[in-house]
């Protein structure tokens, strides 16, 4: 799979602001945000992150968006438990760092 057909992602905690978890599509950033989010990223917790398909983006980012209102709301979930969600959106090879 080409760089191009892929969507590098992370998920972190906020440590700074809110203390809720976030998501950033890190290939989607434009030149206006991308210097803050990677900032605001870095500063956070870790959770999880690795590449989608791109051509199954909206069906992973739906499933991501699911998986971080349910950790907001304090629900304890492990970052294989969304691995495990994600498995088909995934490129083959390696995967995300947990």
């Amino acid at each position: 799979m080409l760089e191009a057909d892929k969507v590098m992602f992370e998920i972190y905690r906020d440590a700074t602001y809110t203390g809720k978890y976030r998501v950033v599509y890190f290939t989607e950033l434009g030149d206006t945000n991308k210097e803050w989010e990677i900032n605001r990223a870095m500063a956070g917790e870790h959770f999880y992150d690795g590449f989608l398909k791109n051509w199954r983006k909206q069906e992973a980012k739906a499933v991501i968006d699911d998986f971080i209102r349910r950790l907001n709301d304090g629900e304890r979930l492990t970052p294989q438990q969304l691995e495990e969600r994600l498995k088909e959106f995934l490129p083959a090879g390696p995967q995300a760092e947990v």
